[in-house]
């Protein structure tokens, strides 16, 4: 009686399994996290300032039961019988300070600060390219089409002025760092003035559909790394810093050795 072949058992066409536990650490170092437990960077009596990480939205979305910064933070003041009230927003996939209220009059206040561009907003990014100036002013005008900030000419009777400066803090072999301020406050600005520049956020596909293919990072480069305002109560400056996430440390140290390694 014939032997029924013996089965291949080798492991030939299987992934190896360190190398699939290597590529998912990169890939759990490329993604945003966060979880219902909110990080405060501040609070009192009348503000609170989270650190809102990139995926959360801000507020919520009609018609979704996503969690939001606000929601969160809703549930968390309930039982102190305290409010939670937005004051300003940053993009669902930014992450970094994200400031509210707790109290009509505060917010009221809080507001009319950032009516006025009194509040010193800062972010970095990381965006294409290795920018030749070290520090410049943009100066774009935008008109709002959708979700998307459309560049228009000057003249354009419905397009909004958007300006910003910006320093570069480090160059790599085809990428810049930058800290950003804000003077104007636009819906996704400071995506759309460095896209309009030709140097996009790295990993923002909104305004740069190529950017969806980035590898080191999987949601726009771009964190809200410093709010500055006056006190809705004293009037005192507070200043809160805000350091940059995993995801965004780990963008750097492989830009940075891609950089070396081009040397």
């Amino acid at each position: 009686m014939k032997k029924s072949p013996r089965k291949d058992r080798s492991r030939k066409g299987k992934p190896d399994r360190a190398s699939a536990r290597q590529t998912s650490a990169r890939e759990d170092r490329r993604r945003p996290r966060f979880s219902r437990e909110l990080s405060v960077l501040y609070e009192d009596d009348a503000v609170v300032v989270l650190d809102k990480p990139a995926g959360l939205l801000a507020v919520p979305v009609k018609g979704s039961d996503s969690p939001s910064a606000l929601s969160l933070l809703i549930a968390k003041l309930s039982p102190r019988r305290q409010r939670a009230l937005i004051v300003h927003r940053i993009d669902r996939f930014s992450s970094g300070a994200l400031l509210f209220a707790k109290t009509d009059p505060d917010r009221n206040a809080l507001v009319r600060q950032f009516l006025a561009h009194t509040p010193v907003r800062q972010y970095l990014a990381v965006v294409r390219g290795r920018l030749g100036p070290q520090s410049g002013t943009l100066v774009h005008h935008f008109r709002r089409e959708g979700m998307f900030q459309r560049l228009r000419p000057a003249k354009d009777p419905r397009a909004a002025r958007a300006e910003l400066r910006y320093s570069v803090e480090r160059l790599f072999a085809d990428a810049s760092l930058v800290r950003v301020e804000l003077v104007t406050g636009l819906q996704n600005q400071i995506r759309a003035q460095f896209s309009a520049m030709g140097h996009p956020v790295i990993g923002d596909r909104k305004y740069h559909r190529a950017e969806s293919s980035e590898p080191l990072i999987a949601r726009v480069a771009l964190h809200a790394a410093r709010l500055q305002f006056a006190h809705p109560r004293s009037g005192k400056s507070v200043s809160i810093d805000c350091k940059l996430p995993p995801d965004f440390q780990n963008l750097i140290r492989e830009l940075s050795r891609s950089n070396r390694a081009r040397r």
